[in-house]
């Protein structure tokens, strides 16, 4: 038996006895809070600058994965992969849904929110709906609130709750999102974006948190300390949403999640599949069986495309075939549990078209890219962005390699690109081997050539008559 198959509760379980939940449950409620742009950035995940004092109580009382990744570094496909479990390329949401990206998921495509509500869950949400663009029915939900700013999204779903609250009998699926702490327009809409908006406020109380592969400039720490006051005010709101939870009396059998799309909105983070566009907050409490509360971390490579067989496993929900996630639910059971052994993440469009592939084992990386597009896809959303990256020392003289490779354990920033190293040929090679039996396993179409997108199709269409 492999050791990294056994939790440390599994031993009853590898000797055949039954793990007994901690008391008898039903059907859990599920709330499911998420954020846009906040990567790991989180007092609780090692950020020394920010404060997130109520998601760090829910990690102190629940579960928090160390090592959890996102499908994709941007938006809708992200969260595409979140409420699907199946990755971008497969669910049919590679690119933005919205205006005339117009991505959207497949027609046969199963959001968890129609899942649970077929059955028989009680099912809403409020805020931001990134995933599809033909809104809360195609999720599945009964009832919409359209709210997405943190502090109306909490009070809508505070609201929701208090309605469930009233119907004990009935488990619901509460997916409740906000847009803070993406950059957000100013007063002056030909300003460029920044974090705080209109109303927000920097934060430096507990200093300012540069990553490793930004340069520490002045522009580096203005813009940190924003996106440092922006967490707190989206922990703040989500916070009043999970104290809700406890006083409205639905603590006990109410899963809770938090998590986020992608990496923050800085340099070589969001919009890349580098470590900082990838690595995502995923935090869960749910009382009512052991190992799913109790201030639990757990370093086990996950993905985002394992929240909906996880989600359905505890509601004792049949996991559709086509999900292509694995279940946490063995190793918060202590059950036995095979870990992944590698990571997969993709981009195809965000802005524009920048198709890259990667894999992620424990200790090395590659990045394939499929165009000469820029080293990095600018997410700052500003004309003159303020901070820099480390490497490239030169964002605009800098283009994409064919493909990189990185040893994560001696350089888990990616700064030192070993692709060209003679000593790195054999794990160069077998990572390659691996991601092409990946893509090839899920129908990546960018092995058959270039990926066009809905606005392509529309105007060859137009242009064609």
């Amino acid at each position: 038996m492999n050791s990294s198959q056994i939790t440390r509760r599994s031993l009853a379980a590898a000797l055949g006895a039954p793990l007994v939940p901690a008391a008898a449950e039903t059907h859990p409620n599920v709330l499911l809070l998420h954020c846009h742009d906040l990567g790991q950035h989180l007092h609780c995940y090692g950020v020394d600058g920010v404060n997130s004092p109520h998601l760090d109580q829910l990690a102190a009382e629940g579960v928090l994965f160390e090592n959890h990744f996102c499908s994709a570094p941007q938006c809708s496909p992200s969260r595409a992969s979140i409420f699907t479990g199946r990755y971008p390329h497969s669910n049919g949401v590679m690119g933005l849904t919205h205006a005339d990206f117009a991505w959207d998921l497949h027609e046969g495509e199963r959001h968890l929110g129609q899942i649970l509500g077929d059955a028989g869950y009680a099912t809403a949400c409020v805020g931001v709906i990134h995933e599809t663009r033909l809104g809360a029915k195609r999720c599945g939900f009964e009832s919409y609130v359209n709210a997405s700013m943190a502090v109306p999204m909490a009070d809508a779903a505070i609201a929701r709750m208090k309605e469930f609250a009233k119907s004990p009998g009935k488990p619901f699926y509460l997916q409740a999102g906000c847009i803070e702490p993406h950059r957000l327009p100013r007063r002056d809409r030909d300003a460029d974006q920044d974090f705080l908006g209109v109303n927000l406020q920097p934060d430096t109380s507990r200093g300012v948190t540069v990553p490793p592969y930004l340069k520490d400039t002045p522009g580096t720490r203005a813009e940190l300390a924003e996106l440092q006051g922006a967490v707190r005010h989206m922990d703040a709101q989500m916070g009043r949403v999970i104290t809700a939870v406890r006083e409205l009396g639905l603590e006990k059998n109410t899963l809770v999640i938090f998590t986020t799309d992608h990496g923050i909105a800085m340099p070589r983070s969001k919009c890349s599949v580098y470590e900082p566009g990838l690595r995502t907050a995923f935090i869960l409490r749910y009382p009512g069986r052991n190992g799913w509360h109790g201030g639990v971390r757990h370093k086990h490579l996950v993905s985002n495309i394992d929240c909906v067989p996880t989600v359905l496993d505890l509601a004792g929900v049949a996991v559709p075939a086509a999900v292509q996630g694995r279940s946490l639910a063995p190793l918060l059971n202590g059950q036995l549990y095979t870990a992944r052994d590698r990571i997969f993440g993709e981009i195809t469009y965000h802005d524009y078209y920048d198709p890259r592939r990667s894999i992620r084992t424990a200790t090395h990386k590659l990045i394939v890219n499929f165009s000469s597009a820029p080293a990095f896809m600018d997410p700052s959303q500003s004309w003159r962005p303020r901070a820099d990256t480390i490497v490239p020392a030169n964002h605009a003289l800098a283009y994409h390699a064919p493909y990189e490779l990185y040893d994560l354990t001696r350089d888990p920033w990616e700064q030192h690109d070993l692709s060209r190293d003679a000593a790195s040929a054999s794990v160069l090679n077998q990572l390659r081997l691996q991601l092409v039996e990946h893509m090839r396993a899920t129908g990546d179409p960018i092995l058959k050539g270039a990926v066009t997108g809905p606005l392509h199709q529309r105007s060859q269409a137009w242009l064609l008559g």
